[in-house]
């Protein structure tokens, strides 16, 4: 005998315990890092430009590149963690009153 669970039995999935209302910003403009899409960028196009030198060979580029992108996802990280530092006493993820 087979045991199923309620949704593939033809029941409904449970709700999801978090509502968009949740998340609002009080009235408040989101604040964005124009740095961390910038650097997530700079980290592909790295990547990219590295797996390009090694598929023709060129290892002494590929490895020097590579180092670049760990240097570049280091920065981007560093950025988001700042970012986040800076602007988390402003951003409110709960209305007042809600509990996490």
């Amino acid at each position: 005998m087979e045991k199923s669970s309620g949704a593939a039995a033809g029941g409904s999935a449970p709700p999801s315990p978090f509502r968009m209302e949740d998340f609002q910003l009080e009235g408040k403009k989101p604040v964005k890092n124009p740095f961390v899409p910038i650097g997530a960028l700079v980290t592909a196009g790295v990547l990219t430009a590295g797996l390009i030198s090694f598929r023709y060979g060129n290892s002494q580029l590929g490895q020097k590149l590579m180092r670049a992108r760990v240097v570049a996802q280091g920065a981007t990280v560093a950025l988001m963690i700042g970012s986040a530092y800076y602007y988390g006493d402003q951003i409110k993820l709960f209305k007042k009153g809600s509990s996490p």
